[in-house]
């Protein structure tokens, strides 16, 4: 598998002195480029019994359902070529809607919710296509800066067909007011590849009274590749 050279401009800034902590853990030299097969030549199969029952529905791991807008996210893994990446492991993780994570490290004062822990995964099928359900995350203080607030966000990791098209991103909300003051999210110099992380209302995936639906495709590697490393 062979892929094209990405653009300047598509990856995040690996030092950008707006987002504090890249000053100390980017790299200072050049980076290297070296010829490896393995990564772009040995397939990745995932099982299906990875996945377990109710790991597509994030509303569903506790004794009742949690606090919070319940939303459906879904969407399309496609190649450089445009052509569906088939039974790819994806996961997903994210805080609850009050801002906080299910981690021992996230000690921020808002409340967690006993029924929603934030972590789910899923194969995508024939046509690249994933879906899951959850509770759409709320907005949460990081400390980068005064007032430093995270616009609403999940995080993916996807692991492709090869090592090579391994992509770990977050997908934001249409319309964020936070956008003009995330530095994460402005350390993408490309405004076009900063829009591809922003997902899209669906009206054709909200169900019914039920819950809202968003789309939100992703691109491994190439011209139009979803920015990654996030």
């Amino acid at each position: 598998m062979k892929f094209d050279s990405v653009e300047p401009g598509l990856y995040p800034t690996l030092i950008y002195p707006s987002y504090k902590s890249t000053i100390k853990r980017g790299p200072t030299q050049v980076a290297l480029r070296i010829v490896a097969a393995e990564p772009v030549e040995t397939n990745i199969t995932a099982s299906r019994s990875l996945i377990l029952p109710n790991d597509m529905d994030l509303t569903a791991h506790g004794q009742s359902q949690p606090l919070g807008e319940k939303i459906v996210v879904t969407g399309r893994v496609l190649d450089e070529d445009g052509k569906p990446v088939r039974n790819s492991l994806l996961e997903v993780w994210q805080c609850n809607a009050a801002g906080r994570y299910w981690h021992k490290r996230d000690q921020h004062d808002a409340p967690l919710d006993p029924n929603f822990y934030g972590f789910g995964k899923m194969l995508t099928d024939d046509d690249g296509r994933y879906r899951f359900v959850t509770i759409k995350p709320g907005p949460y203080p990081w400390g980068n800066h005064h007032k430093a607030w995270r616009p609403a966000h999940i995080h993916f990791s996807l692991f492709g067909n090869v090592y090579a098209q391994r992509l770990v991103t977050q997908m934001y909300f249409p319309s964020d007011p936070l956008f003009d003051y995330d530095p994460i999210f402005q350390s993408i110099p490309d405004l076009a590849a900063r829009q591809r992380l922003i997902a899209r209302f669906s009206m054709d995936e909200t169900v019914d009274d039920k819950m809202l639906g968003y789309e939100f495709d992703i691109v491994l590697r190439g011209r139009d590749a979803t920015p990654m490393d996030l």
